[in-house]
């Protein structure tokens, strides 16, 4: 196996848990999907790493973009496929591996005009896309209560109900467009935090972005369609960062690993279907010391990994793997 250098100063994306993953499902051959493209840099590590081709699938046009200067030295190797990774079946079949790091990309975040951070002012934005509702339709639209869910379910936000009513407050006297607008808006509503503490808008804006992009329903669709689009023997290896996105990850890889067990012990056991996926671990592999050294990005990320096996896909309830959720309501 070919491991490739690490990125240099000049990358906007250090791929995380890039040296793990590509020890959990060596030998990289065939043909693989990369789901969340970004920079590529887990695209180039798996054609570096023996892979005959990859398939880069991404809804940022930027992200295209962006690898137009390097991408040609891969020929037909790298197949850039704009999209979302919900829809990989329809893009691809009988594929070697699929490889999904969820989440906001450096890059992203980087660009104050993008508006997914509150480190630096501009157009309150977060479309991964660049198409559709921003978060600045969502935040002078969206009802109290419907608010203050999201920022609850989907930031884990125990404020949420008094931030919810602050944004109603201030955009009753002018619409909310910009992320330090939003930022400014929640600190107030919370303490000053304490040395160490991540920034009081942190949570808030996590649960803008989710929502904006439908981030767990792409989950849980994606991870369906992996399971249609490998073949016996592929690969899925899946890079969360909050307890959110990994909880969803490991009850379906668990779940369809037959590892599951029973919500209430006093019922009947019920015949299992064979299993769809075999486990590589039950635990989720995280950051060595060597990696948080070089990118402390990887500080809350983790992989999980799981081999296919040859039991028909199928489709499976998204209660059942704790995806959040939440009831829609217009004021």
């Amino acid at each position: 196996m070919v491991v490739p250098a690490p990125p240099d100063d000049s990358d906007p994306h250090i791929p995380v848990l890039l040296r793990p993953l590509l020890a959990a499902v060596a030998p990289v051959t065939g043909t693989w999907l990369d789901g969340t493209f970004g920079a590529g840099g887990y695209a180039r590590a798996l054609l570096e790493a023996g892979a005959d081709r990859v398939i880069a699938v991404d809804r940022d046009p930027a992200a295209f973009e962006m690898a137009a200067a390097w991408a040609g030295q891969y020929g037909d190797r790298l197949v850039m496929q704009p999209g979302v990774f919900s829809r990989m079946d329809e893009y691809a079949s009988d594929l070697d591996g699929v490889v999904l790091d969820l989440g906001v990309s450096s890059m992203q975040l980087d660009q104050a005009e993008r508006g997914f951070s509150f480190m630096k002012d501009g157009p309150l934005d977060m479309r991964m896309s660049q198409s559709g509702p921003s978060a600045a339709d969502l935040v002078n639209s969206a009802s109290e209560s419907t608010l203050a869910e999201i920022l609850f379910h989907y930031g884990e936000e125990r404020a949420s109900r008094r931030i919810a009513r602050a944004i109603l407050r201030a955009r009753a006297e002018a619409p909310i467009t910009t992320t330090l607008q939003l930022a400014g808006l929640v600190e107030s509503c919370l303490p000053r935090p304490k040395p160490g503490q991540s920034h009081p808008a942190t949570r808030s804006f996590q649960a803008l972005r989710i929502a904006v992009n439908q981030e767990y329903d792409e989950l849980f669709q994606g991870l369906m369609a992996a399971e249609r689009a490998l073949k016996p023997g592929g690969q899925l290896a899946v890079v969360t960062f909050h307890s959110i996105e990994d909880r969803m990850a490991k009850r379906f890889l668990t779940a369809r690993a037959g590892q599951g067990g029973r919500a209430n012990r006093y019922v009947p056991e019920t015949p299992q279907e064979a299993p769809q996926f075999t486990l590589k671990s039950r635990k989720a592999i995280g950051p060595d010391a060597r990696e948080m050294a070089e990118n402390p990005r990887a500080r809350s990320a983790k992989l999980r990994v799981a081999t296919r096996t040859d039991a028909p896909a199928g489709p499976i309830d998204a209660n059942s793997i704790g995806m959040p959720q939440i009831k829609e309501a217009r004021s």
